[in-house]
């Protein structure tokens, strides 16, 4: 099927066409911003929030959105308001207030534990191994009374 009016023929990419202008591409390129944002200012949190709070808006009026995995994280990012709003101006955003939500989701997923068992080799595999190990041996590194 060919196209026709102005409308080029060759394919875009689904995120070239997610991101163009108009109403589709600015709720993802703000969420790109976003996310690029929380990677900026998480090494600037304390070491142990930082694994448990996530970035979630810079709303109106300069305030920082934060989501907090528990209300113990909630109450120690709120001890640390200043030091991210330092953090955050220092980036080059304009902002002078710090809201933290709790929510009962895990804001990083955990992935599951695998259980590997170690299976002990079988004789056949331990001698093949053997035969190809002696294989790649070099005939002219035989220690004395080694034949090749």
């Amino acid at each position: 099927m060919t196209g026709s009016g102005s409308r080029n023929s060759s394919p875009q990419a689904a995120l070239d066409a997610l991101l163009a202008a108009g109403p589709a591409g600015d709720p993802l390129r703000r969420a790109l911003w976003l996310e690029a944002l929380d990677l900026r200012l998480r090494p600037c949190l304390p070491p142990e929030l930082a694994a448990h709070v996530r970035l979630a808006n810079v709303a109106p009026g300069g305030k920082l959105v934060f989501l907090a995995e528990a209300p113990v994280w909630t109450a120690k990012l709120r001890l640390a308001a200043a030091e991210v709003l330092d953090a955050a101006r220092s980036v080059g955003l304009d902002v002078s207030d710090l809201t933290v939500k709790t929510t009962a989701v895990p804001l990083i997923a955990k992935p599951s534990r695998v259980e590997r068992s170690v299976k002990p080799m079988s004789d056949a595999a331990r001698d093949a191994l053997r035969a190809a190990l002696d294989s790649l041996k070099d005939p002219d590194s035989a220690g004395p009374g080694e034949r090749s």
